[in-house]
């Protein structure tokens, strides 16, 4: 297992090399709602750019509710996002495992009647990819206002276990609230399950244990 821990500021990326050509990184998005998790190349498409990515193809669902997405979207409140803790994904250990799954994703997209079967042989190759943990060890926000939608709570069930500071709306927004809030800054750790022959990066803690 591969531990990274490290923290980022809104509207700042968090990246760091883990070996086997491979780096995980935190991407502010663009519209401020928070921060994506992804699995790239080294040297890949840089912040914000790149369709797919080694996570996001091996994490469905797609387009939707995500473990990937530390953020406010789909109606969470920044305090649900927070909530949502540990997050669990899967990321493609190699670059051959990637093209794999994203040929079967591609498939599926044009499967039509087909869809069903298509489907789970996508499920089938995306349960094989190695596992990961992303875990919120300290985190500072505003808080939203609106009522807990129904999608977020289903997974937001840590928010009191969590370390967390509520902060006051900035006075730019005359210090009022707003329904969903606003994620400030995130301290966390990442647990990565090493495939076999992975070559890890200097200055990467490995442990023992497995993720789950």
């Amino acid at each position: 297992m591969g531990v990274v821990e490290g923290e980022v500021l809104a509207g700042k990326n968090f990246a760091v090399a883990v070996g086997s050509g491979l780096e995980v990184r935190l991407e502010a998005l663009n519209w401020g709602s928070g921060w994506l998790l992804r699995v790239v190349p080294v040297g890949g498409a840089r912040f914000g750019q790149g369709a797919h990515d080694y996570a996001g193809l091996s994490t469905p669902p797609y387009a939707s509710v995500n473990p990937l997405l530390l953020s406010t979207d789909y109606s969470f409140r920044a305090q649900d996002a927070v909530a949502w803790n540990p997050r669990r994904f899967r990321f493609a250990g190699n670059a051959k495992e990637f093209a794999a799954i994203l040929a079967v994703y591609e498939k599926y997209g044009k499967a039509g009647p087909a869809a069903a079967e298509v489907e789970r042989e996508l499920a089938a190759l995306v349960s094989k990819s190695p596992e990961g943990t992303l875990q919120i060890l300290d985190a500072k926000f505003v808080p939203g206002t609106a009522n807990l939608a129904q999608m977020a709570a289903m997974v937001a069930s840590h928010f009191n276990t969590t370390a967390h500071t509520m902060e006051q709306p900035s006075t730019e927004g005359e210090g009022k609230g707003s329904p969903l809030g606003k994620l400030n800054w995130v301290r966390f750790r990442l647990s990565l399950e090493l495939p076999p022959e992975f070559r890890v990066e200097r200055g990467i803690k490995v442990e023992s244990h497995a993720c789950h």
